[in-house]
């Protein structure tokens, strides 16, 4: 009997079939190898409610950063907040903006009352400092019992304070509201608002993509210093500021990181990751968990990509954002 037009022979079927299974297997194992897959984040702003910057009132500032991460389609970040603030000129109507960022499905925790640096003050008042934060926060929507430290500093080389802190803030509930990639953000944001204040003109585009690429640079720098120590990339968290630059420019770093591999996650989930039971003993404490934990085991801090640090920053935002100076 002919075999009908178009059907194929069954050996040749059966060789199409191993040969879409061997594509389907080595598929999967590009999906699970670790330079493609596993590559996570959460977005964390500090330092909330935060100062205007050079382009927005606080008001505007937060109603852009709400609306941007919506339109992104980031479901939750988290801002860590510092209650004092909303006692200084600065802080008007942060109450009220802390609770918008709440109302659109976001997070909040303590980063202590009034932004000390614990390496310039004692582990009683650096407490005392977490207490009132605590109490301000505390049963609020929206609230996580996590704890960042201003600057990301845990006692310098007073190893005696850390731990002090450390077992301060278990006895409280509190857990590491830790940091593994930072972009300097800050830094960035503190340079246009010097321009600003010397009225010059900034080019808005130079400007976003000097941002996209310190943050960017920082995610690659520091995942691929987490893997060395780790063995595999963990559910990064990354620090940024409630900033202008961010109401400006998160949309854009959010869809950059998605085009190279990355998912963004919720705090909650980053904070499950195992990472959240270390404790480096180093002999400086500060920074990022990944470099302390790199540190701690020797690990030499990769040579690629290259991380842009404030000096280099400074350098490119001052060749390519200030345009002119404006007329008086």
């Amino acid at each position: 009997m002919a075999r009908p037009m178009g059907a194929m022979p069954s050996s040749f079927r059966r060789w199409g079939e191993k040969l879409l299974l061997r594509f389907l297997f080595t598929l999967a194992l590009l999906v699970s190898s670790p330079a493609l897959a596993d590559k996570r984040i959460a977005l964390t702003f500090d330092d909330v409610p935060r100062k205007p910057g050079a382009f927005f009132t606080a008001e505007e500032r937060s109603g852009k950063l709400i609306a941007a991460l919506r339109q992104a389609r980031v479901k939750q970040v988290l801002f860590f907040v510092n209650p004092g603030h909303l006692e200084t000129s600065n802080g008007a109507g942060g109450e009220a903006r802390i609770t918008d960022y709440v109302s659109a499905g976001h997070l909040i925790a303590n980063h202590s009352f009034s932004h000390q640096s614990l390496n310039r003050i004692t582990a009683e008042d650096f407490l005392a400092d977490v207490d009132k934060g605590e109490a301000w926060l505390k049963g609020r929507p929206g609230y996580r019992p996590w704890f960042r430290f201003p600057y990301l500093h845990e006692g310098g080389n007073d190893k005696a304070k850390r731990d002090k802190v450390r077992a301060g803030l278990a006895a409280r509930g509190l857990r590491n509201g830790y940091v593994t990639a930072d972009g300097l953000d800050w830094h960035l944001e503190k340079l246009t608002i010097d321009a600003a204040a010397a009225g010059k003109t900034m080019d808005r585009k130079a400007l976003g993509k000097l941002y996209l690429q310190m943050q960017i640079s920082a995610v690659e720098y520091h995942d691929a210093m987490a893997r060395s120590v780790l063995g595999r990339s963990p559910a990064h968290v990354l620090l940024l500021h409630e900033t202008d630059l961010a109401a400006l420019f998160i949309a854009d770093l959010v869809a950059e990181l998605r085009q190279r591999g990355w998912t963004i996650i919720t705090p909650d989930q980053a904070y499950r990751d195992p990472l959240r039971k270390a404790f480096p003993d180093v002999p400086w404490s500060g920074g990022t968990l990944t470099g302390a934990l790199a540190w701690e085991k020797n690990i030499d801090p990769p040579l690629s990509p290259l991380w842009i640090g404030e000096s280099v920053a400074t350098h490119l935002f001052q060749r390519r954002v200030p345009k002119e100076t404006a007329t008086p």
